[in-house]
């Protein structure tokens, strides 16, 4: 008894790998991994302008580079403005490059019916701490504003690389004057609290960057979204998935 109450214990102490509890995956979606809808273009700071410190901004409380359990903690423990959506509200995956080897270890156990084939990629995934939470998905119910975080793999510490906001205020009901008038006047109150929070944009009329880098955090603002980004967080954590899955490829031992 004392054993296993030892093994739940260090269980719950493993940073960023979710590996000791079925229950951890079994309870939300498990994914094939994607590339996100991330635009990477040349970034100018408008004249006179300068660089902000775009790393230390937040959107509802979420900053990039927080970990996992710190997001997860400010909205399922705290009980916040925003809550967990219904269904599926953590994505788990795995990085593709993982997957391919983790496919091919299975099959060469001779496992190749389909549903027996993911069973035993996504469980030694699970074990290896190759599955990871890489989003969040949050709602405020009475005014329709959502919030996704993503999250890179547990090879770069299972961080905050993209926060997405979005709201109703592009959103109206009919095509009269008055409805056009309201979602004039929905935008500017949106606007207005945005320069507020974050001043002036420094590059164009909605972006502030951090350089001119675009691989540097940045903010983009639309009609109504917010998008949070730091691609050159994503695109370290992918490189490092790839080399890691190729360096760690279990091809057969040939001998010649």
């Amino acid at each position: 008894m004392l054993r296993k109450l030892i093994f739940f214990c260090m269980c719950l102490i493993i940073v960023n790998v979710t590996v000791c509890s079925a229950a951890d995956f079994n309870d939300f979606a498990i994914v094939d991994s994607e590339t996100p809808d991330v635009m990477v273009e040349d970034v100018e700071l408008n004249a006179d302008a300068e660089p902000v410190a775009v790393s230390g901004f937040d959107l509802a409380g979420v900053m990039l580079g927080m970990s996992y359990d710190d997001v997860h903690h400010l909205f399922y423990k705290n009980g916040g403005l925003y809550t967990p959506r219904e269904k599926n509200s953590v994505i788990y995956t795995m990085h593709q490059d993982w997957k391919y080897n983790l496919d091919y270890e299975c099959r060469q156990q001779g496992i190749v019916i389909p549903h027996e084939l993911l069973n035993c990629v996504n469980s030694l995934a699970k074990s290896r701490g190759l599955m990871y939470a890489s989003e969040m998905h949050l709602e405020r119910e009475n005014t329709g504003e959502t919030l996704v975080v993503y999250f890179t793999s547990n090879a770069t510490d299972n961080r905050v690389w993209r926060v997405v906001y979005n709201n109703d205020v592009n959103e109206q009901e009919g095509a009269g004057d008055k409805f056009a008038k309201q979602r004039e006047n929905k935008i500017l109150v949106f606007w207005q609290n945005v320069l507020d929070k974050y001043g002036a944009p420094n590059s164009g009329t909605d972006r502030w960057i951090s350089s001119t880098n675009s691989y540097d955090p940045m903010l983009i603002a639309y009609y109504g979204a917010l998008d949070l980004v730091d691609n050159g967080r994503n695109a370290s954590d992918q490189v490092q998935n790839i080399q890691s899955a190729r360096e760690n490829f279990k091809a057969k031992p040939y001998a010649f």
